[in-house]
Formats: structure tokens, sequence, C-alpha cells
């Protein structure tokens, strides 16, 4: 039973960790603008190229300029989008592309990007469009690199001698979920339980620590996840 001193310190304790989380993401968001702000104002206005949503050389090379933009932007999109906002530019018709129509936000920056990039040509000469047209691909190629890259998990599926004390180190060390399948190999016909599980990158490298000194011979196989959708399952206290 709590006390009400328990509750007290719960609740500032609560308090605490949102403001902590709100200051985190304000500077987040704010790095990521400056990121924008930054490739727009150093390397696509001087360039004047168009990609996606701002027309406009710092390096001396337009080309080197479009480059850079890309690189540069491609890496504040992708924190503003994996904490689901934007810059206010095109990458809101990519979102709402995303949300209604399941288009990668990549792609999606790429195809609402080339109505920009493709007006060029009212205003600049046949180089500058032709630039402008493959930054913009490049620019949702590098952007869904860095969302998806970010975010991909992997499923593993293992089998060892050792079933018990790796269902207990998923379960207890990496605080993941696992389901165990019966496997049945092809040329013996020897049954083997195999374990699959989905982990993140930090994840995945103390799994595999695990299972390489606790059981090198183990045999695994893994897939990369770009996407999962479930139901947490609430654990009773």
């Amino acid at each position: 039973m709590l006390t009400a001193d328990h509750q007290i310190t719960n609740g500032k304790g609560f308090c605490i960790m949102n403001n902590k989380g709100l200051i985190k993401e304000i500077f987040v968001m704010t790095l990521a603008d400056a990121i924008t702000a930054i490739a727009v104002f150093f390397f696509l206005v001087p360039s004047h190229t168009s990609i996606s949503s701002i027309s406009g050389p710092l390096t001396g090379s337009q080309e080197l300029d479009a480059v850079c933009y890309v690189l540069v932007v491609s890496i504040g999109l992708a924190m503003l989008f994996n904490m689901n906002a934007s810059s206010g530019g095109l990458d809101i018709v990519a979102k709402i592309m995303n949300k209604y129509l399941h288009v990668d936000l990549g792609k999606a920056m790429s195809l609402s990007g080339m109505c920009v990039a493709l007006s060029s040509a009212f205003v600049y000469d046949k180089k500058t469009v032709v630039l402008s047209v493959l930054g913009t691909y490049v620019n949702g190629i590098v952007l869904d690199y860095f969302i998806f890259d970010q975010n991909v998990k992997r499923r593993v599926c293992i089998i060892t001698k050792k079933e018990e004390e790796l269902r207990e180190f998923i379960i207890n060390n990496l605080h993941s979920g696992a389901t165990i399948y019966e496997a049945i190999g092809a040329y013996n016909f020897e049954k083997h339980n195999e374990i699959i599980t989905i982990v993140d990158k930090r994840e995945y490298q103390a799994l595999m620590n695990y299972i390489s000194s606790s059981d090198p011979g183990a045999f695994i196989t893994v897939y990369k996840v770009s996407d999962i959708r479930y139901r947490p399952k609430k654990i009773s206290a």
C-alpha cells in the first residue's frame, strides 16, 4: 500500500521526468531546425537550385552545394520526422501523403519536391533544372536512409542448446519478448526449438555478444524489420 508521501514523491518524479523529456524534445527540434536552416542558407540558396520546398556558392560549385545541401538537410528533416514534427515546408505534404497514401516519407518528399524542382525550368537554365530534379530524388533516398536505418529492427531466429538460458536473457536482460517454435531438421528429422525475437540495434549487439559467449555453435538467422504493429501486453503486478 502506498502512503501519501510515496504518492507525492512519485508525482514529483513523474513531473521531473516529463520536464526532462520536454526539454530534450525542444532541444532536438531546435537543433533539427537549425541544421535545416544552415543547409538552406549556406548551400541551397547560393547554388540557385530548387530542391524540395525552397529555391536558391559557398563551395564555389553548384553541384557540390547541392550535394552538401541534400546530406545536411536530410539529417535535420530525419530528426524532425522521427519526432513526428516538420519544418513547415513541403515535408507537411509528405507527411500527409505518408499518413493517407502510406507512401514512405522519403519518396513522398521526392514526389512533392519534383513539382517545385520542375517549376525552376521557367526561371533557371537547363543545368539548374537537372540538378534540382536529381537533388530532389537523392534527397528522398537519403532521407529514407536516415529515418529507417535508425529505426530498423532485426528479427533474430536462434536454435541453441541453451534455450532456457537464452529465453531468460531476452526477457530479463533485454526486457524484450520472444516466440518459440518447434523446428524439425530436414536431414535427420531432429527436433529443436527455435527462439524468435525482434530487437533494436543496441539489443542486437548485446544478444549477439551473449550468444557468442554462451553457445558459439548456435544456429542464427537475422532479418531486417522496417515496421512493427502490435498491441503491447499488460503485465500484471
